[in-house]
């Protein structure tokens, strides 16, 4: 319960209980559980007052002085804060959902799993502030200043951060889904544990971010969404077992899956490259040809060993292979059941790792003859291209004979 005299005194409005602070500045109010909700404090000098567990909700702090204040588990939710002096306050367990708290000084103080889910933080400054555990889910942080705040474990799921300065922040463990870092400074910041999906970093300084928790060697990235694949490249075994079955082990099949007939052959190669321990993809793609598409095959196409291309009745084939031939020297066996390709694709004979058609009669003589007609071809265009880029590595690396 407040002291009833400091009470009494507050109930009496802002001037006389500034004036009152002026007289006795030594006198630390206890406004411990104080019913204050919807009053109006604008400009009020509550420094290092005590108001713990006081119910705040919707009340009037424009401008107030709340710098080393204690308002440990306060319920400020609604609160108009907007420009207060908050520096090295003590908002632990506080409730502050939906709170206006914009240009407001937070410097150093204390919000550890303070609630601010939908707060108002447009502009405030947060520089060391604490909020290791708070809670901002939708909290609008854009052009806040974090730099060197503690966010370790926050929940940020759908908080704008845009043009925010986090500079040397610490996000470890924390929660960033559908959170927007637009232009935000990220450079420096720890980011361990992090569990980031669907972010937005368009514009955003992503250098130095520390992928490693403390008492570990450092290791830094520059971008936050493969920080958390680069660590777990580092220390798990079955994620680098996962890299080196993709990069050994994966064919891409491509051809039409309509009519049944032709999906029938895909289906057929795709079954006979899992008995021989492949790791088959099989992709057809029958509707827009956009950018997503392109970025989708070429990506796919990046991570095979080698891609099977059936070429008979082709749809959106001849678009796929022309995101994938002219960039990508990955090796192509065609095959076909015909007599002679679509006409286009005499374009591709000038890359090497495009091999001859195989042409096929049924669907049996297919299947019969994968091994030695379509895999065997393939596996050796791999290593061919292998000892090439092996051997115009080495000759990059050789010193050239000095020169009199």
């Amino acid at each position: 319960m407040p002291n009833e005299e400091h009470y009494a005194k507050l109930k009496k409005g802002v001037k006389a209980w500034n004036h009152w602070r002026e007289v006795y500045p030594d006198i630390r109010p206890d406004l411990t559980e104080a019913y204050l909700m919807s009053a109006n404090l604008d400009g009020a000098n509550l420094s290092g007052a005590n108001l713990s567990r006081a119910y705040l909700l919707d009340a009037h702090l424009i401008s107030a002085h709340l710098s080393e204040a204690y308002l440990m588990s306060a319920h400020l939710d609604g609160a108009d804060l907007d420009g207060a002096n908050l520096r090295k306050a003590d908002l632990d367990g506080a409730n502050l959902r939906k709170a206006h708290l914009m240009n407001t000084d937070l410097s150093g103080a204390h919000l550890w799993r303070a609630n601010l889910s939908g707060a108002h933080l447009s502009g405030a400054i947060l520089h060391g502030a604490h909020l290791s555990g708070a809670i901002l889910h939708g909290a609008h942080l854009s052009g806040a200043i974090l730099i060197s705040a503690d966010l370790s474990g926050a929940y940020l799921d759908g908080a704008n951060l845009s043009g925010a300065d986090l500079f040397q922040a610490n996000l470890q463990a924390a929660t960033l889904v559908g959170t927007n870092f637009e232009r935000a400074n990220l450079t420096g910041c720890s980011v361990y544990g992090i569990s980031a999906w669907n972010i937005n970093l368009r514009g955003a300084q992503q250098t130095d971010l520390v992928i490693t928790p403390g008492g570990e060697p450092v290791i830094t990235v520059d971008d936050v969404e493969v920080a958390q694949f680069i660590y777990l490249l580092l220390h798990n075994e079955k994620i680098r077992q996962v890299i080196e079955t993709i990069t050994s082990k994966t064919v891409l099949i491509l051809g039409r899956f309509e009519p049944p007939e032709r999906k029938a052959v895909l289906d057929a190669i795709r079954e006979e490259l899992r008995r021989q321990n492949y790791v088959p993809i099989l992709f057809d793609f029958e509707g827009p040809q956009t950018r997503d598409f392109t970025e989708t095959i070429s990506t796919l196409a990046f991570m095979a060993r080698f891609i099977i291309a059936d070429l008979t009745e082709p749809r959106s084939l001849p678009k796929e292979l022309e995101a994938i031939v002219p960039t990508l020297a990955v090796p192509v066996q065609p095959v076909l059941a015909g007599a002679t390709p679509y006409g286009m694709f005499q374009d591709y004979w000038k890359y090497q790792w495009v091999l001859p058609v195989y042409r096929y009669e049924s669907l049996e003589g297919l299947i019969a003859s994968l091994g030695d007609q379509v895999i065997t071809p393939a596996e050796a265009k791999v290593r061919e291209l292998s000892e090439r880029r092996r051997a115009l590595a080495e000759t990059q690396l050789t010193p050239r004979p000095a020169t009199g």
